[in-house]
C-alpha cells in the first residue's frame, strides 16, 4: 500500500515537472519568435515614450487639425497614412488636404472627385508628382469614394520659385486671380524660426536669404488653405513633408498665428537603424513621432 502511494506521488511529481518544462519550452520559443518578428515602424510621444496607434487615433479624433508629416518616398508612411485616414473616418467627419497638390489645380481635382473626369485627364491637366499614382492617388480615391473634400493646399511651384529668386516682393507682380491661389500678401515671416534657421545652416548659405522665404510662402499658403477649408466638428488631415511641420514650426506656426485656440496634432516621421528607442535628437519634434526602419523600401 505504501509502495503504491509512493509510486502515485512520483507519477504526480513527474507529471507536474513535465507540464512545467513544457510551459517553459512554449514561453522560450514564443520569446524567440517574438524576437524574430520584423516590425517596420514604432510610434513614440514627444518625450520619447513608446505609444500606440490606438492612442494616436484617439487623440486625433479630439483635435481640429492633424499635420501628418511624411518622408515623400517612404512606402510604410504612405500605407500608414491611408490606414490612419480610413480608421479616423469611422470616428469623425474629415476634410483632407495635401502639399502634393497645388491650389490652382483645385478645380480639376474637384472635377475628378465628382467623377466628371477620369484619372487620365487629371494627369494631363494637373501638375501631379511623379509618385502620385502609388502614394497619393489612394488617398484621393478614398476621398472620392466617401465624398470627402480634398484640398490642394500648396502654392503653385512657379510662385515659390519667384520668391526664391527675388524675394516676397516678386509676388506683388501677380494678377489678382493668381494671388487667390496663395496666402494673402504680405506674407508674415520670421527668419528666426528654427526650421528656417536650420535650412540656412544645412545649405551653408547657398541660395541666400530667399531660400527659407520660399519655404515660408509654402508653409503660409498650406496653413491658409487648411484654415479656410476647415469645418466645425471635423478633423482636417493634412499630408506634408515632415519638415513643413516639425518642431511645431512651419505650417503649425502659421496656423497658430491665425487661430491660437486651434487644436492641432502633429506627426513627425524619422528614419532610424534601431526603431526600438527614439533617438534623443528627435524628442519634442511633434506630438507623435513615427519611427521607420531605415531599410524600408523607397517608392521613387
Amino acid at each position: 500500500m505504501g509502495d503504491k502511494f509512493c509510486k502515485n506521488e512520483q507519477n504526480e511529481y513527474f507529471s507536474a515537472m513535465r507540464a512545467k518544462y513544457f510551459l517553459l519550452i512554449i514561453v522560450f520559443f514564443g520569446s524567440v519568435c517574438n524576437a524574430q518578428d520584423k516590425i517596420p515602424y514604432r510610434i513614440f510621444d514627444k518625450k520619447g515614450k513608446k505609444t500606440s496607434y490606438e492612442k494616436l487615433l484617439k487623440a486625433s479624433a479630439k483635435t481640429d487639425v492633424v499635420l501628418f508629416g511624411e518622408h515623400h518616398n517612404n512606402s510604410i508612411v504612405h500605407w500608414l497614412q491611408l490606414e490612419f485616414t480610413k480608421d479616423l473616418s469611422l470616428r469623425k467627419d474629415l476634410v483632407l488636404g495635401a502639399e502634393m497638390l497645388e491650389a490652382d489645380n483645385q478645380q480639376q481635382l474637384n472635377r475628378y472627385l465628382k467623377g466628371e473626369i477620369e484619372q487620365e485627364t487629371l494627369d494631363s491637366v494637373a501638375r501631379l508628382w511623379p509618385n502620385y499614382g502609388t502614394d497619393y492617388k489612394p488617398l484621393v480615391d478614398f476621398a472620392k469614394s466617401k465624398k470627402i473634400p480634398f484640398i490642394a493646399t500648396n502654392i503653385p511651384r512657379r510662385f515659390a520659385s519667384m520668391v526664391f529668386k527675388k524675394g516676397f516682393e516678386a509676388l506683388e507682380s501677380l494678377s489678382d486671380e493668381e494671388k487667390t491661389w496663395m496666402a494673402p500678401l504680405p506674407i508674415r515671416y520670421d527668419a528666426n524660426l528654427p526650421g528656417y534657421v536650420k535650412m540656412m545652416k544645412e545649405m551653408e548659405g547657398h541660395g541666400g536669404a530667399n531660400l527659407p522665404k520660399a519655404q515660408a510662402v509654402k508653409d503660409a499658403t498650406m496653413a491658409y488653405w487648411i484654415a479656410k477649408n476647415r469645418k466645425e466638428n471635423t478633423v482636417f488631415i493634412h499630408y506634408n513633408g515632415t519638415y513643413h511641420s516639425d518642431n511645431y514650426d512651419g505650417i503649425y506656426w502659421y496656423l497658430k498665428k491665425e487661430s491660437p485656440s486651434l487644436k492641432i496634432i502633429s506627426i513627425a516621421t524619422v528614419s532610424q537603424n534601431n526603431i526600438s528607442k527614439l533617438e534623443t535628437e528627435h524628442y519634442n519634434k511633434a506630438d507623435f513621432i513615427l519611427v521607420v526602419d531605415e531599410d524600408v523600401t523607397k517608392t521613387r
